[in-house]
């Protein structure tokens, strides 16, 4: 099976209905998609299938052959953070980092959409990522934020 993974061709020759996130983590070794619920209600596994946000705990890796898959290891490294990341940072939106990869790559999605910094906006797009850390204002702020870094975006 022929994967297109954060912008490298990728083969694997497993079980077809393995879901996603297995192949991410364990097969190509891409550990930053976390498993929260294992039931596609948390969001901690979100990665993006042709910019896409979707929960990877839930989807066969047959079901993303030839498909464009970004994982968060796609938008930066320690050296040199994306502006999302950035702003992650700056504003605290991260805490203890287990919904932190499904936050950014929903975030990521809905900035590359054009989506706006109004704060019930990002809420609405958010709504499938649970935080049990935060209150979410600085997970909210962080996106508007990175929103804004861009140079807005249109209203949603």
């Amino acid at each position: 099976m022929k994967l297109k993974v954060n912008g490298k061709s990728r083969s694997f020759a497993g079980a077809p209905f393995k879901r996603l996130i297995e192949v991410l983590r364990e097969d190509f070794g891409l550990t930053g998609t976390k498993e929260g619920c294992g039931e596609g209600e948390c969001g901690a596994c979100t990665v993006l299938v042709d910019g896409e946000p979707v929960n990877s705990c839930l989807i066969p890796v047959c079901s993303v052959e030839g498909r464009r898959i970004e994982t968060v290891e796609s938008l930066g490294n320690p050296g040199k953070l994306s502006p999302l990341q950035e702003a992650f940072m700056e504003r605290g939106g991260a805490q203890c980092g287990i919904c932190t990869p499904g936050m950014l790559m929903t975030a990521t999605a809905w900035i590359k959409g054009g989506g706006s910094a109004a704060p019930g906006a990002i809420r609405e797009c958010l709504a499938g990522n649970l935080c049990r850390c935060t209150g979410y204002q600085h997970i909210v702020d962080s996106v508007a934020r990175a929103v804004k870094g861009k140079g807005g975006g249109k209203r949603r």
